[in-house]
């Protein structure tokens, strides 16, 4: 195994889930050992809204908005939705009061991974084709040597930019099912 592949790819992917996991744990664990659990209910909205807020990158880049520095608000995207989910994972907790509310967490945590892996695998494999052309170059190929050696990499690079349209359904499917988990908090609330 490459060990810079692992350093530079598989380790920061690995730390970030694990950081995650550990923010929840150790929020959730704070929350009860200072009997302050009924704050994590509420942790769900501005988790929420940080993940909602987050989607401006989302319409900059498509450029629904004009306004914004795409990278720092790739930056914002990326940090916003970390902690957001963070939040409503704190806020979901280790209570199994009712389905809708694991399914959606569950799609948001799939969402999360496809994000990361999205950014980091498509990174990753940019990289290595271009290192292969630049090999091939410093080999005396020609170029349309080069691209030939390259085609079946550059073939798989390319459906790997396609990656969005995995990563969006599942995020639609996060919005169903946390839309229908709020609308059956407001529905089932026991109003004063």
């Amino acid at each position: 195994m490459n060990y810079s592949l692992w350093q530079r790819h598989v380790l920061p992917f690995g730390l970030i889930l694990g950081l995650l996991a550990v923010a929840t744990l150790a929020g959730d664990y704070v929350l009860h050992q200072f009997h302050l659990v009924w704050v994590g209910r509420y942790l769900g909205i501005p988790g929420t809204l940080l993940i909602l807020g987050s989607l401006y990158y989302s319409a900059r880049k498509r450029k629904w908005v004009t306004s914004g520095n795409p990278q720092t608000l790739l930056r914002l995207h990326e940090f916003g939705t970390w902690l957001g989910s963070a939040m409503v994972l704190i806020h979901s907790g280790i209570h199994f009061n009712a389905i809708l509310p694991w399914l959606a967490t569950f799609a948001m945590g799939i969402n999360v991974v496809s994000g990361l892996v999205g950014k980091m695998l498509l990174k990753q494999s940019k990289q290595y084709v271009q290192a292969e052309r630049e090999n091939f170059a410093a080999q005396g190929l020609s170029p349309l040597e080069i691209e030939r050696s390259v085609y079946w990499d550059s073939l798989a690079v390319k459906a790997m930019t396609q990656w969005r349209l995995v990563h969006i359904p599942i995020f639609m499917v996060f919005v169903v099912l946390a839309l229908g988990h709020i609308f059956s908090i407001f529905f089932f609330w026991e109003w004063p």
